[in-house]
């Protein structure tokens, strides 16, 4: 079994004047990468967004470095900082508190801000709740042929996240999203209320931990899961199914306009149509187009 050398490690390219946006674990320390700590114990400084949380990490590892707060209250303010110290050759790194920084999580506008001044930016791949929650959900993908949609966390007002659970509903890929654990009841009895069990529902909770679990459900199922769950703590990623094709109501304007044109042009170029007079996103306007296609 090959095991890396601290010699085989410090080959490793490692730029001056970059910043390091590194991957770090949802839970489970072992799956941080040798990469990433060899990134940490190498550069000049880590920004994190809880200094707290990032020690526990770096301690564990017998990493010692300057730690900067950057999180989505201050983070332009402190890009500014860390770019200030990157015109002195310095390395920096960012870690969020938990899995990939930038996907919702903080870091986005450090990027962007460090790339506007001419920095290079290098990421240290690794753990991601999404990708996780995506490895095994096996049934929910094929359909789709790998395609999804993830949307981060619901809104929190009433009328952003009906709207934002009914666009999930008409998807034709699966939707990804996060909840929070005192968020998850009610987003769950509200998605028992609104769909019926044409569509399908993959929880995760506490991915890489302990008690990390797996259920999937159909909207009538959801009460009874609450119900007997006696512990709705850590966090959650969900699936939400896409639609299918026989949920395609055949009377509606797309679906009607696509049998009409069906026999005259290819399903790329209905799609075209169908995304251009009815504002519909690329997928489902060919997933129409193709089912058409079918019926002629």
């Amino acid at each position: 079994m090959y095991i890396p050398t601290q010699d085989s490690l410090l080959k490793q390219d490692l730029p001056a004047a970059c910043l390091y946006v590194v991957a770090s674990p949802i839970g489970n320390l072992g799956d941080i990468t040798l990469r990433a700590l060899h990134v940490l114990n190498q550069v000049d400084g880590i920004a994190c967004e809880d200094k707290r949380h990032s020690s526990l990490l770096l301690n564990h590892f017998s990493i010692h470095k300057s730690l900067m707060a950057v999180h989505e209250h201050n983070e332009l303010e402190a890009a500014q900082q860390i770019v200030d110290r990157l015109r002195q050759g310095e390395r920096w790194a960012y870690l969020s508190d938990a899995g990939t920084p930038g996907i919702s999580d903080p870091g986005s506008r450090l990027v962007m801000e460090v790339r506007s001044h001419g920095f290079r930016v290098i990421p240290i791949p690794g753990v991601s709740a999404l990708t996780a929650a995506l490895s095994i959900a096996g049934e929910l993908l094929i359909a789709s042929r790998g395609e999804f949609r993830f949307i981060g966390f619901l809104p929190s007002q009433k009328n952003e996240f009906e709207s934002a659970l009914v666009a999930m509903a008409e998807s034709c890929l699966p939707t990804v999203f996060y909840e929070s654990p005192h968020r998850l009841a009610k987003t769950l009895l509200r998605i028992s209320e609104l769909f019926s069990d044409n569509k399908t529902l993959f929880i995760a909770r506490e991915l890489s931990k302990k008690f990390e679990s797996v259920s999937i459900l159909k909207p009538s199922q959801l009460l009874g899961w609450l119900e007997n769950s006696n512990n709705h703590k850590g966090e959650f990623v969900l699936i939400f199914s896409g639609k299918d094709q026989s949920d395609l109501v055949i009377n509606d304007a797309p679906t009607k306009l696509a049998s009409l044109l069906s026999h005259h042009i290819g399903s790329k170029d209905l799609a075209i149509v169908l995304h251009a007079m009815y504002g519909l996103n690329k997928n489902e306007a060919y997933e129409i187009a193709l089912h058409a296609k079918k019926r002629v």
